[in-house]
């Protein structure tokens, strides 16, 4: 098949292989994006006298065919077609002949593809942001149930102070929200309308109207110079990235105190046998798995950002076709947080909290005390921390 670029010559295909990677299964999930940026790009060349009525008009019902009939599963992108650009161009081609060969004037798959991932980019923030809004709903529910039950407050890992679940529960949930609005706060990067940068330096010659199309889009504003446009390139999926990485975190250490709790020592907390797996050779085994991955996902997470971060090191101005790798440690990164956000969720709605189970030694309040006689008797707390500690230490 003839490929965007072709000149004639065959490629060989050991090479179209290597070169394509995995970008043909990646761009599954752009291929509406691209077709609402080809439509918005194809309405701007013709309201820019650039494109006929006529040609503009199949073109937008031949894409939008297109994306309906991708979204039913009636066809799939190929290796052979290389990325989602070169399929739905090569099929728009064949719908409506000469005019879908007329839809990429002005534009590169360097900027077509940019505006397709920030298109995505802008709808995933916003869903992986509730998500985080949602975890913390189900701490605000479990406080609810139990937030009067009483715990151990650890430093050190060892009983400090006085807390219970409502404190406990809050602070996770605070966090989490915290994470929504700082997930959110990636739009200002990805929120920059790429299309009209072309390969990097603009389209000299065509008068483009990039602000049409930021409209369009739904972009915050045009992303200019051109030139930016390249070197920005890793820099919202890298933040995205980093943000995930906060938020599994949070969710790591929810995990490993759940975990904790669970344990037959401690006993604080139980999970129906719904949420819980068995042991294959111990018959009396009930395992909290989903709080262990939610404990180790964080690692999946880190590793994403890493490979993001390694592959713009060090590149110089322009596009490079390293820039290409960055989908799947960015794609990868997502999927993990939502499933990991979505199951977390799920997981805290069944935990339930067993005060019975739950010791409070008499020196998690010596802090209190030391401030009690602070109060009553007028002395320096450092002598009222001495005090309360030798008495402790008398038993």
């Amino acid at each position: 098949m003839s490929r965007l670029w072709d000149k004639g010559e065959p490629l060989d295909a050991r090479i179209l292989r290597y070169c394509a990677g995995e970008d043909h299964r990646l761009d599954e999930r752009l291929v509406g994006y691209d077709v609402t940026a080809s439509i918005a790009h194809a309405r701007m060349l013709a309201a820019c006298e650039l494109l006929s009525p006529q040609d503009c008009d199949a073109i937008v019902t031949g894409l939008q065919a297109l994306g309906e009939a991708h979204a039913a599963g009636t066809w799939q992108i190929g290796l052979e077609d290389e990325d989602c650009h070169t399929a739905l161009e090569t099929r728009l081609t064949a719908r409506i002949g000469d005019a879908g060969g007329r839809v990429h004037l002005g534009r590169s798959r360097n900027d077509q593809v940019l505006t397709a991932l920030r298109l995505y980019l802008l709808d995933t923030l916003e869903g992986l942001a509730a998500q985080a809004e949602e975890v913390a709903g189900a701490l605000d529910r479990l406080a609810v149930r139990q937030g009067e039950v009483a715990l151990p407050g650890y430093t050190h890992m060892q009983p400090a102070m006085p807390s219970s679940v409502a404190l406990w529960a809050g602070g996770f949930a605070t966090e989490f929200r915290d994470d929504a609005a700082a997930l959110r706060r990636v739009r200002h990067r990805a929120g920059l309308n790429p299309l009209g940068s072309a390969a990097g330096y603009g389209v000299p010659g065509l008068p483009l109207d990039r602000e049409m199309t930021a409209e369009a889009l739904g972009f915050d504003a045009v992303h200019s110079p051109v030139t930016a446009v390249q070197l920005s390139r890793g820099k919202a999926e890298s933040e995205l990235l980093f943000q995930l990485t906060l938020t599994l975190n949070d969710l790591a250490r929810l995990a490993a105190d759940l975990l904790l709790y669970y344990t037959h020592e401690f006993g604080f907390v139980s999970l129906p046998e719904s949420m819980t797996t068995g042991s294959s050779i111990m018959p009396q085994k009930r395992n909290p798995d989903v709080f262990e991955l939610l404990r180790g996902a964080v690692a999946t997470g880190l590793g994403a950002l890493n490979e993001a971060l390694g592959i713009v090191l060090k590149l110089s101005s322009g596009y490079h076709r390293d820039l290409q790798r960055l989908k799947a440690p960015l794609f990868r990164g997502i999927d993990l947080a939502t499933d990991s956000l979505a199951i977390a969720a799920v997981a805290l709605d069944g935990v339930v909290f067993h005060p019975e189970k739950i010791r409070l030694i008499e020196e998690l309040h010596a802090a209190e005390r030391a401030n009690a006689l602070v109060l009553a008797e007028g002395i320096p707390f450092r002598e009222a921390y001495r005090r309360v500690g030798a008495t402790l230490k008398r038993g």
